[in-house]
């Protein structure tokens, strides 16, 4: 049987082998020229045919310098091929435009301007600013960020929708900015910051405005604390998950009439106020067996006493709010394959940010805090009226989309046994002459590691997925 099945994947390995050749034939014929070129032919003989590239409101600088600038001319026998100087498009761009190679930038950048620049920039000429392929306003036949951004174009019926989206995306992005990670401004390529980009267009002296924050002081707060900026499912463009009093606009429960133009609370500190409802969570964070010490100051260290686009309503997102402190995280961010919820959902899935009974606050033991989402028996919670979904008994919330979104993996478990191949076992291996004797001690955690990996798969010493990381415990391979 193991020789069937070699023979199997020798024949599979030589078809693919085969149909990469064929793509490759084919690639090369379409670079053929339709009609024969001296191999020294210039710039005024493509433009016999190709005049057009270099006509246009906006035409690509590098066309002046020569076709051969990007070009190459190949001539063998009779047959002329026409191919770019460099093996890919982005890499002939970078000859020019080095600054925007995403490898030496430091800093969140564009998806497509780290590999793709003609997804968006027609090489030659166009009706737009930068060569780009169509404009970045109107509607989704028009906009080229509409390509792959919805936004905007699915609001619900009772929703709201920012009107600075008819301006156009440039109105508040300038899609090539990069800087400073973790600020906002450049992790969204934003043209400046909030709130100086929003009272471009939203003056907070205004008398709806005011009278719409029930006067309280808010000219230099961070809009999008409270405001989706571009579209939302509920009015005022409010963020999708709202704390009860500000979304029943009884601001009075925490804030007393402004004093001298500076908010003015109800209690002596924002503890205080936080506490008259939150009580339970005071007493968490004090009698806790393992207690988190940022859990001690004050709750809006942490968390929007307003609004916020995650559940729990962390002040900017589940994850930075976290890395302010464990620095030694956020190191392991700087590794390409991230674990989705500690790098892109919120820490505390995983980890209870008020204090817990176990090491490292972890929500569950061993295997039980990785199969409560990956397991065969992981079941959810959908809380329709909070928009969100709750696992480990309520205690963590994910917005109500999370699995579906990130395609999250659940394993064919049974009985213990049935990954990475059936049979496999996930937990301690017991001895068959002794069942009261482990043989091999196993858990998620003796191939995985939980935050980030430099390959895929997230393996212990980020190791590759191959044979040699199975050796690592399968050195007798006539033994399962």
């Amino acid at each position: 049987m193991p020789e069937l099945v070699r023979r199997a994947g020798l024949h599979k390995n030589i078809w693919l082998a085969v149909a990469a050749m064929i793509v490759f034939a084919l690639a090369v014929r379409a670079d053929i020229h339709p009609v024969p070129l001296e191999k020294n032919a210039d710039s005024a003989k493509c433009l016999e045919c190709h005049a057009d590239k270099a006509k246009g409101k906006f035409v690509h600088t590098a066309v002046s310098t020569g076709c051969t600038s990007c070009h190459e001319i190949r001539v063998n026998r009779d047959v002329t091929r026409v191919k770019l100087i460099t093996t890919t498009s982005y890499g002939l761009c970078l000859t020019c435009h080095a600054d925007k190679n995403a490898a030496e930038i430091k800093g969140k950048v564009h998806p497509p301007a780290r590999r793709d620049c003609v997804k968006c920039h027609d090489p030659h000429e166009s009706d737009n600013k930068n060569q780009l392929l169509k404009a970045t306003s109107g509607d989704a036949k028009e906009n080229l960020c509409l390509s792959c951004h919805t936004i905007g174009l699915n609001v619900p019926e009772k929703g709201s929708r920012h009107a600075a989206l008819d301006m156009g995306c440039e109105t508040c992005h300038i899609t090539h900015k990069t800087g400073e990670p973790g600020k906002i401004e450049f992790d969204y390529h934003l043209t400046k910051a909030p709130p100086a980009l929003c009272i471009d267009c939203h003056d907070p002296s205004g008398a709806d405005l005011q009278k719409a924050h029930q006067n309280q002081p808010f000219a230099t707060a961070n809009c999008i604390g409270c405001h989706d900026p571009h579209q939302s499912k509920l009015p005022k463009l409010m963020a999708k998950y709202t704390h009860p009093p500000f979304a029943d606009k009884q601001c009075e429960m925490c804030h007393a009439p402004a004093k001298d133009g500076k908010v003015v609370l109800t209690q002596s500190d924002a503890k205080s106020v936080c506490v008259t409802c939150h009580d339970e969570k005071a007493k968490q964070i004090e009698t806790a067996k393992v207690q988190h010490p940022g859990a001690a100051g004050d709750c809006t260290d942490c968390h929007s006493p307003h609004a916020s686009n995650q559940p729990g309503l962390p002040k900017t997102n589940g994850v930075e709010i976290c890395l302010g402190c464990h620095a030694d995280i956020a190191e392991l961010a700087k590794k390409p394959v991230h674990h989705q919820p500690a790098f892109g959902q919120a820490c505390g899935t995983c980890h209870e940010p008020h204090g817990g009974e176990r090491e490292k606050l972890l929500r569950a033991q061993g295997n039980a805090l990785c199969l409560e989402c990956h397991g065969p028996d992981s079941a959810p919670v959908e809380n329709k009226e909070k928009g969100v979904l709750t696992i480990f008994a309520g205690k963590a919330e994910l917005p109500d989309d999370y699995y579906k979104r990130n395609k999250v993996p659940i394993l064919p478990l049974k009985y213990g046994l049935g990954h990475p191949i059936a049979g496999h076992p996930v937990s301690d291996v017991m001895d068959p002459t002794d069942r009261t004797k482990i043989r091999q001690k196993m858990d998620c955690m003796t191939c995985h590691q939980p935050h980030s990996s430099a390959n895929p798969d997230l393996l212990v010493n980020d190791q590759k997925n191959n044979q040699a990381f199975c050796n690592t415990c399968h050195k007798d391979l006539t033994r399962r």
